[in-house]
């Protein structure tokens, strides 16, 4: 049996609001571990499963961001860093691999900080810029770590998880 149009655009809006907080309960729960989060993770696996329906949930998770933490200038970067790590995962989308998954994820967190100094580069220069991204360097280690052994561990089960569902 075929879903009507309008019953399968409600799915699609309660799978992304329910995504969309999922990302943010996770990031919530593992808030006390300095930058160890399961966003990335959980970004990719959700763009493998949801393709371009991912950017719903993640600006769902952002704006929940924004509700709960406020709009500071840190909360711009949200807007566009997570699209890009979608974007990267849709153009990479035929790798099926944990491993490559995982190496890809660590260079994200280990990027980052340098991802997030754009809206200070617009705001304050590159002296600015250069100093929140310097001084989150050793953050951006521990999220790179992170989130290699957070994708390593979870890319296939939840994945396979997902893709069963859907």
């Amino acid at each position: 049996m075929q879903k009507s149009n309008s019953s399968s655009k409600i799915s699609e809006i309660v799978t992304a609001g329910l995504l969309g907080a999922v990302l943010l309960i996770g990031q919530l729960a593992m808030a006390p571990l300095p930058n160890i989060e399961p966003v990335t993770t959980l970004i990719i696996v959700f763009t493998l499963v949801y393709k371009k329906q991912v950017f719903f949930i993640i600006y769902t998770f952002v704006l929940l961001e924004g509700l709960i933490f406020g709009f500071g200038i840190w909360w711009i970067s949200y807007l566009y860093i997570w699209s890009f790590l979608a974007l990267l995962v849709l153009a990479l989308r035929k790798l099926d691999n944990a491993v490559l998954w995982a190496v890809i994820s660590g260079a994200f967190g280990l990027l980052f900080g340098a991802l997030c100094s754009i809206p200070y580069l617009a705001a304050g220069g590159i002296g600015a810029a250069f100093a929140y991204w310097s001084a989150g360097i050793p953050y951006d280690i521990l999220h790179c770590g992170g989130n290699f052994v957070l994708t390593l561990v979870l890319y296939s089960p939840l994945t396979r998880i997902l893709k069963r569902q859907r």
